[in-house]
């Protein structure tokens, strides 16, 4: 049980981005159609994978198991502390949007949804991970304690 409840650390960087990608396309789709099941699936999957790594999420094994080993081959270890920080902040704008739609606001959910569609894609497609900028200087400020990720120094944040 412990182990589902885990959060993989390192991760490896291309099947984050792998997981944006799949998130970006769902968030626009989400955006475009205000379907509820699609924000539902969302805010699930962002939930899944701050309680359980990519092991209860549909897009993670997606791109765990799947695109990451058949299609891109490749494993690029990177911190796994501010990978989650930064699905932790997914965490937020999903669920925001997905109570903004749940009380009839869709003008506040697709602003929400606009901005992690935006954030989503600088990670898939430049690895540019903003949470993990934001950990990072957190980190360097000392509001996150250096015990919670003592391996990141030695890790890439790109």
């Amino acid at each position: 049980m412990s182990k589902i409840f885990s959060f993989p650390h390192p991760v490896n960087e291309y099947a984050a981005r792998s997981v944006a990608a799949c998130v970006c396309i769902l968030t626009i789709a989400t955006i475009i159609t205000l379907w509820l099941p699609l924000a539902i699936f969302l805010a699930y999957g962002f939930w899944a994978r701050v309680l359980t790594g990519p092991s209860l999420s549909p897009i993670g094994q997606l791109s765990t198991r799947i695109i990451t080993t058949r299609f891109i081959k490749s494993d690029k270890p990177v911190a796994g502390p501010p990978k989650r920080f930064a699905q932790a902040i997914g965490v937020c704008f999903s669920t925001g949007a997905l109570i903004f739609l749940l009380i009839d606001n869709s003008s506040i959910a697709q602003v929400l949804l606009i901005i992690l569609a935006i954030f989503a894609f600088l990670e898939s497609a430049l690895g540019f991970c903003a949470g993990c900028k934001t950990f990072s200087l957190l980190m360097k400020v000392g509001l996150v304690p250096e015990e919670v990720c003592e391996r990141c120094n030695n890790l890439s944040f790109n």
